[in-house]
């Protein structure tokens, strides 16, 4: 029963939405900072690490080693770097290189790219104890669940918020040795949450300080479970702008802030907080991947690439095949996923054997209990599933954890018929966005979308919108895909395509800068013309 019942060529198509892209990239201006950029993430852009090879005394011996650089594959961290280069900026990341902190100066600074040297990229060294405590800790046992909505899930451990509090000193200290009175700062998402106050404090008052909540904003109900949510608060509000995916976690953040901070004014309508002597802009900007760098890569992989894969994991290379990619996180709904799809094989038993999911999952963060126990449960349904249903020949669900090269990921999107995304709550969800990007055969491949996840405002009106929890329903969307005409799927898809590439990781960061720019040149707090239905500015 194969899904492709009516493929056809897609080089016109796909020539068409190329030149499209590519004016509208001529004629918008590319992302620009208006003053010296820092940029402040967890993740750093590049990573020094010594070969492998160096033996049993490699310790003794590092001078002798070589030095290789890990640089940005894809995503923000590589839509960031061309920016930071072009301000001659600086970007603040912890060091997690083994070789970081012998190529760096006495300030644990060093330039990159190396063989560039464009922009400073300064390295925060971080303990074991440190890292243990700030992220695997209160980051991710405390701010991850209680933002995704899960508050019988946070560990509130001893020591720490404490170390919380010190990285972010730490950080904040490192911006004030780098800022002047015209610099605009950029904090990346929820491990920093204490540092904007910290940083408004100790920088000139000419400078900016904006930061982007990459992760969901929990209701009131649920903040109320953060066992030190009034600091948090506090500590955001440092910031000049605060920026969410989409407008319900905005209008989430302003709820919290109206209840748990008294002495906070909320101007509702213009999304803006005064509070401690300073006003906090909110606004809502959905972020976007490179869709044209995962267009390039699906269009560039060949047969043999895909075929290899078939071979390596035993996936059919002729039947219809659905996928799953996410991170092995209690958060992505795959057990309820693999729920529906063992639902889905009782009532279309004539889809066994002729429809394969793959599912790929990356384990994370498995120092945490709840990580480890969600990876077990995941394995084990898999395990009874494909005992349930499987045969000789074929197995309903493929699952790997194997690291997949980026070639290789595209191709899986490229050749599925179907893609599952239903997690029970995320920010955005990126892996839709690439999909979409690399479906570039014009086949009818189908999204079925969670409608608890940020990319669901954007996409969700030609997805097959799906209930993560409701099993019966989402068996039945699957079988209501896997059914659908192939010229409503090409349909659907090209309207999916056409939305992800006009809202691309250069779109994103345009419209991010153009309100740092409204803010830091003022023009924000002297307009009197503002629309209070206005979500983003122009670009």
């Amino acid at each position: 029963m194969p899904f492709h019942d009516e493929q056809s060529s897609s080089t016109d198509r796909e020539s068409v939405r190329a030149d499209e892209h590519n004016r509208r990239k001529q004629t918008e201006d590319d992302p620009s900072c208006p003053g010296p950029l820092i940029v402040v993430s967890n993740r750093q852009p590049y990573r020094h690490e010594y070969e492998d090879g160096g033996g049993t005394n490699a310790a003794e011996n590092a001078s002798d080693r070589s030095i290789t650089v890990d640089e940005p594959a894809g995503g923000l961290t590589a839509g960031l770097d061309p920016v930071v280069q072009q301000t001659d900026g600086t970007w603040i990341a912890w060091g997690d290189g083994d070789a970081d902190f012998d190529v760096v100066d006495e300030d644990n600074c060093v330039d990159v790219p190396p063989d560039e040297e464009a922009y400073t990229l300064r390295r925060i060294d971080l303990s074991e104890e440190a890292v243990d405590s700030y992220y695997y800790g209160f980051s991710n046992r405390v701010l991850w669940p209680l933002c995704h909505g899960f508050p019988d899930l946070i560990e509130d451990r001893t020591n720490d918020f404490e170390w919380y509090r010190t990285v972010n000193e730490r950080f904040a200290k490192a911006v004030a040795d780098h800022a002047n009175d015209d610099t605009v700062v950029w904090l990346q998402d929820y491990h920093f949450a204490l540092a904007p106050r910290m940083i408004r404090e100790s920088i000139p008052t000419g400078a900016t300080v904006a930061q982007f909540w990459h992760i969901p904003w929990p209701t009131v109900s649920t903040f109320q479970h953060c066992p030190v949510g009034g600091r948090i608060l506090e500590g955001l509000l440092g910031n000049d702008l605060l920026g969410f995916h989409v407008d319900r976690y905005v209008d989430r953040f302003l709820d919290c802030v109206a209840r748990y901070l008294p002495a906070a004014t909320v101007d509702r309508n213009r999304r803006i907080v005064r509070y401690g002597g300073e006003t906090t802009r909110v606004v809502a900007t959905p972020m976007g991947v490179d869709a044209e760098s995962h267009a390039r890569t699906a269009r560039s992989t060949d047969a043999e690439t895909f075929a290899n894969l078939c071979s390596e994991y035993g996936i059919p290379d002729d039947g219809t095949i659905g996928l799953g990619v996410d991170r092995l996180d209690y958060t992505k709904g795959i057990p309820e996923r693999l729920t529906a799809l063992e639902r889905f094989f009782e009532r279309y038993p004539d889809w066994r054997g002729d429809f394969t999911f793959v599912q790929k999952a990356t384990p994370s963060r498995t120092e945490i209990p709840a990580y480890q126990h969600h990876g077990e449960l995941v394995r084990s349904e898999v395990e009874r599933i494909n005992r349930r249903f499987g045969t000789d020949d074929w197995q309903p669900i493929v699952y790997t954890e194997d690291y997949l090269e980026e070639a290789e990921l595209c191709s899986l999107y490229r050749h599925a018929d179907l893609m599952i995304v239903s997690p029970l709550v995320d920010g955005m969800n990126l892996v839709t966005q690439e999909y979409v990007a690399a479906s570039v055969d014009d086949t009818g491949d189908t999204l079925l979308l969670s409608d608890r996840v940020g990319a669901h405002e954007l996409l969700g009106s030609h997805a097959v919108t799906i209930d993560p929890t409701d099993v019966d329903d989402f068996a039945e969307r699957i079988g209501h895909a896997l059914a659908m005409p192939a010229h409503e799927r090409r349909h659907r898809m090209d309207v999916l395509r056409d939305r992800v590439f006009d809202a691309d990781l250069d779109r994103w960061m345009t419209t991010q800068f153009d309100w740092i720019r409204r803010i830091h040149t003022g023009s924000e707090s002297q307009r009197t013309d503002f629309d209070p239905s206005e979500r983003t500015p122009p670009v």
